[in-house]
C-alpha cells in the first residue's frame, strides 16, 4: 500500500494508518531527512524478525538502528551518557545523523544477542517523528541499500520504491524525493567522538 503525507500538511489519519501497521506488526517505509529507510516496531518481536529476513540476515546479526522522536525517549535504550556527548546530541539533533551510543541491557535482550551498541536516529522530518511519537516507543530501522551499494534513484524515488517492495513490505510513505546521501555516523562510545562515516550531516567536532 501506498500512502502520500505532505509534509507541510500533514493528515493525522494517514499518520494514525501508520501507526496501527506497526502495533498489528507490520514493516512499512518511511522519509527521513537522508535517504527512505524502512523499519518496523521495536516492541514487537515478530515485526523485527520479518524485517531481518528482509535483509536476508537473523535478527541476531542485524545491526538495525532505532529512530526516537527526542532525546529524552531513549533513556531506557541507552547508558547514561557524559556532559559533552549530550551537548554533541543536543546540537546535532534532529538531523541527519546516526550515534552509536552504549546499550542498556534492554537492547540485547530485544535483539536476543549481545549487542552493546545501538545506533540512534531523531530525523529532522516531521513525518516520522510523528509516526514514532505516537506509537510511544522507538522504531527499528535499516536502510533501503546495503553498506556497499550506490544509492540509485530507487532508493530515493517513492514510485520506484514501491515498484521494488510493493510485495514485501506492508505500507510506503510518499513524502516526496529523498535524498542521494545517508546519515553520517558518529561514534561516542567511550567518550571518544569518532566519526565512521562522512554523509549528509557535517558536525564539528
Amino acid at each position: 500500500m501506498l500512502i502520500e503525507i505532505n509534509q507541510s500538511n500533514i493528515d493525522q489519519r494517514l499518520i494514525d494508518q501508520a501507526v496501527k501497521v506497526l502495533r498489528t506488526g507490520g514493516i512499512i517505509i518511511f522519509p527521513t531527512d537522508t535517504v527512505y529507510a524502512m523499519g518496523c516496531d521495536l516492541n514487537n518481536k515478530k515485526a523485527l524478525n520479518k524485517l531481518a529476513n528482509l535483509k536476508g540476515i537473523k535478527l541476531k546479526k542485524a545491526n538495525f538502528s532505532i529512530i526516537s522522536h527526542d532525546i529524552s525517549s531513549l533513556s531506557a535504550y541507552v547508558r547514561q551518557i557524559d556532559r559533552s556527548t549530550f551537548k554533541l546530541l543536543n546540537r546535532s539533533l534532529p538531523g541527519p545523523f546516526t550515534f552509536i551510543l552504549s546499550a542498556t541491557n534492554e537492547v540485547p535482550r530485544i535483539f536476543g544477542t549481545n549487542k552493546k551498541e545501538i545506533g540512534i536516529r531523531i530525523p529532522d522530518n516531521t513525518v516520522v517523528c510523528k509516526i514514532v511519537e505516537q506509537l510511544g516507543n522507538p522504531i527499528a530501522t535499516t536502510s533501503l541499500h546495503d553498506e556497499e551499494d550506490k544509492i540509485l534513484d530507487y532508493f530515493i524515488d517513492p514510485n520506484q520504491i514501491y515498484e521494488r517492495y510493493e510485495d514485501l513490505v506492508d505500507l510506503i510513505i510518499d513524502s516526496g524525493l529523498g535524498k542521494l546521501k545517508a546519515s553520517t555516523i558518529v561514534n561516542c562510545v567511550g567518550g571518544n567522538i569518532e566519526i565512521v562515516r562522512q554523509g549528509i550531516g557535517n558536525i564539528d567536532l
